[in-house]
């Protein structure tokens, strides 16, 4: 199995668990400015990224909550590289609808939220 990313969970923005509802998870690393924070999941990462982009069908966990990548934007790898930046939609998408997001298979908002917490291990690996 292939780790392209391991970050654990810092901080959760007070705004994230309404994006949530909305489908859409926001991740950014440690030291983002304050007006970001309030929306995003603040993470420390802790292996990777790789220089190779997980393709679609890739693994992505969230504490227990695992879901597939559909879908991988052209700029959204270098973002997560460059700056722990990251915009996920859970709309099952084939096809990323702006370049520096992921897309990734349905799953509950509610399992979603209980899942973001401090501490908690975000990590995307090959499907097998």
């Amino acid at each position: 199995m292939t780790v392209f990313y391991r970050t654990k969970i810092t901080e959760v923005g007070p705004e994230v668990p309404e994006l949530i509802e909305g489908g859409i998870l926001i991740l950014y690393a440690e030291g983002a400015p304050p007006e970001l924070a309030e929306v995003s999941v603040l993470h420390r990462v802790e292996e990777g990224p790789t220089a190779d982009t997980p393709p679609v069908g890739a693994r992505l966990r969230i504490g227990e909550v695992s879901v597939q990548l559909t879908a991988v934007g052209e700029l959204a790898w270098k973002k997560v590289a460059d700056i722990g930046h990251v915009v996920i939609n859970f709309d099952r998408a084939a096809t990323a609808g702006r370049p520096g997001e992921l897309c990734a298979s349905k799953t509950e908002a509610e399992a979603l939220i209980r899942a973001l917490v401090a501490g908690a291990e975000i990590t995307i690996t090959s499907a097998a």
